[in-house]
């Protein structure tokens, strides 16, 4: 689903939201979760095995990931800035 273009947001910004993916990389980023919502599944995967392979100790990069993406925003699977 497409948003219509937000009043003050330039042509070209994602539909998906920092918070939203901030916070469920913050809470679910040892299983890749914000980043599969921003449509990034490689780095989802990723992210996945190496949780898996660690026994849990890789979910921290999805933790500082999700800290990394509210703080400084990210880009969806098109390369277009997540709104607000």
């Amino acid at each position: 689903m497409t948003y219509p273009p937000q009043p003050g947001y330039p042509q070209g910004v994602s539909d998906k939201s920092k918070i939203v993916a901030g916070v469920l990389q913050i809470l679910l980023g040892g299983f890749g979760v914000g980043r599969f919502y921003m449509g990034d599944t490689k780095t989802g995967v990723i992210q996945l095995i190496v949780t898996l392979v660690t026994c849990g100790i890789g979910s921290l990069w999805g933790l500082i990931d999700g800290i990394l993406i509210l703080v400084n925003g990210g880009v969806d699977a098109h390369g277009r800035p997540l709104r607000d």
